[in-house]
């Protein structure tokens, strides 16, 4: 097999890209570097390339006669969303449009989806099922629901087959420390808490004290980005052993509260870690857990990485070895 990943050089991205190329899979990194870095896919194929550019994306599909693609190409902050919802919905839906219109022109019908746990909004009910309701409550969330819907009907009409994977918290890095989590801006917790670690922040500010949750705060899945990394290699395996188009929800079913990450992080570091308690921020439900039975079951994945600390600790090697990312 020979298969694409658009985002390529992205934090999950890369990661992905590693372990398939790891499992002997031959792998062609395609990314604009807008988001990514050039330095996490060092020893990759690489072409560096718009997602609107259909001639560059038939020309790469033929020359490095791709089967497969896995597509992680878009954009993923939830407040950038909501201020500028065009760049979203034309990067989104319109690029992820374009992808499969070349895809179904050169005949490539199989495809790994990232998307995001953001198509629930506001759950009802915890763990989160991939059957609860769909009631995204930001435009980020929005697209990739709209693009899931769209994958389901060209797999009706046009044989797409497909796997969409909803994350919750991408977290931690490499063993190796070598590549990570690199955003600007950064609005994930556990990177923002390392960055105080490092002095780069003075402080780490609480959303909300006043949570119905075991100490006030809200409580987050957190799932190492290697186990996502596993999750998207065993999904393109399905796909090549002849598994429908599916829906599965990634996540480690546990969930911790906003202080067990700063404490566990304290811990990892022994740094302490000067904390600022704010008002909440509107829309932060109280509890985000996922339940992922359904791919448990059905592809056999289970996370290596279950333990907060060990999840820290991976991503405090990477921040330490590298306090103001890759290198520009």
């Amino acid at each position: 097999m020979a298969v694409l990943v658009t985002g390529g050089a992205g934090y999950i991205g890369s990661h992905t890209v590693r372990l398939l190329e790891q499992s002997g899979i031959d792998v062609v990194v395609y990314d604009n570097l807008t988001k990514g870095h050039r330095q996490a896919v060092a020893n990759s194929v690489l072409v560096e390339g718009d997602i609107f550019d259909r001639g560059l994306l038939q020309q790469t599909i033929k020359q490095y006669g791709i089967t497969a693609v896995i597509h992680f190409a878009a954009y993923s902050l939830v407040g950038e969303s909501m201020e500028n919802p065009r760049d979203y919905y034309h990067n989104n839906v319109e690029g992820t449009l374009t992808l499969l219109d070349v895809m179904q022109q050169n005949s490539v019908t199989k495809l790994v989806f990232s998307s995001t746990a953001a198509v629930y909004g506001e759950p009802e009910v915890s763990p989160i099922t991939e059957e609860a309701d769909k009631k995204p409550t930001n435009v980020y969330g929005r697209t990739k629901l709209i693009m899931e819907n769209a994958m389901a009907d060209y797999s009706e009409a046009y044989g797409l087959n497909y796997i969409a994977l909803r994350y919750f918290n991408a977290c931690g890095a490499d063993q190796k420390g070598d590549i990570g989590e690199d955003h600007h801006p950064e609005t994930h917790l556990i990177p923002l808490v390392l960055q105080t670690c490092l002095g780069q922040r003075e402080s780490i500010k609480i959303f909300g004290n006043d949570y119905p949750t075991k100490d006030g705060t809200c409580v987050r899945d957190y799932i190492h980005v290697c186990d996502l990394a596993q999750a998207h290699v065993l999904a393109l395996q399905g796909l090549y052993n002849g598994h429908g188009s599916a829906v599965y929800n990634l996540g480690n079913g546990n969930g911790f509260t906003v202080r067990e990450i700063i404490e566990a992080a304290q811990a990892v570091t022994g740094v302490s870690i000067r904390k600022e308690e704010v008002a909440r921020r509107t829309g932060d439900p109280a509890v985000l857990i996922a339940s992922s039975q359904k791919i448990r079951h059905a592809l056999g994945w289970k996370p290596q990485y279950t333990d907060i600390k060990s999840i820290i600790h991976s991503a405090w090697q990477w921040h330490q070895a590298n306090p103001t990312g890759f290198a520009k």
